[in-house]
């Protein structure tokens, strides 16, 4: 029986994410995968689809009703693979439910303010170039295995040679 994998979107949810296409064809054949749109799990409008209004919805309520929406909906242990909000969605359901086997979190940038962990295997990756990844002293202290992706930018998800890579980590 395969195991569950979960797949967390970015803010833009199902309309932008023809790029997941190379994680799933890569993880498939080893893994159950669920996909979640994190705007509908939030309840985010997206009559306004712009990066400003749809990160304002999550920051304001949206993370947490989306982390409610997610411990009603899964019940067993799960591995999550979340991008952007996703991974915060993704760390929270695991603080709440503490359901969490594995989390790969890229460019959840806003772990940054937390300070609590999930239990779980978690690895998180960020580009460089990302102003706004967690600082060296915050993965110190949380304890966390990491990668700083040289020259990469948020959107490194986006990346089919990264999602390759990643992949072939997530099936060790």
């Amino acid at each position: 029986m395969k195991k569950r994998l979960i797949i967390l979107s970015d803010l833009w949810g199902k309309e932008k994410s023809e790029w997941l296409d190379n994680y799933i064809q890569n993880l498939k054949n080893e893994f159950e995968i669920q996909y979640y749109d994190c705007c509908e799990l939030g309840d985010v409008d997206k009559s306004i689809y712009t990066e400003e209004i749809l990160h304002q919805q999550f920051v304001n309520g949206g993370v947490d009703k989306a982390v409610q929406k997610l411990i009603d909906l899964e019940k067993g242990k799960i591995n999550i693979l979340a991008f952007s909000i996703g991974g915060v969605i993704g760390w929270k359901f695991g603080i709440e439910s503490n359901k969490i086997e594995s989390l790969y979190c890229v460019s959840s940038t806003r772990l940054r303010h937390e300070s609590n962990k999930p239990k779980g295997i978690i690895h998180l990756y960020f580009g460089a170039l990302d102003d706004f990844k967690p600082q060296k002293d915050w993965f110190n202290k949380m304890d966390l295995n990491y990668d700083i992706l040289n020259d990469k930018i948020h959107q490194v998800y986006m990346d089919p040679k990264f999602a390759k890579q990643l992949c072939t980590q997530i099936l060790e």
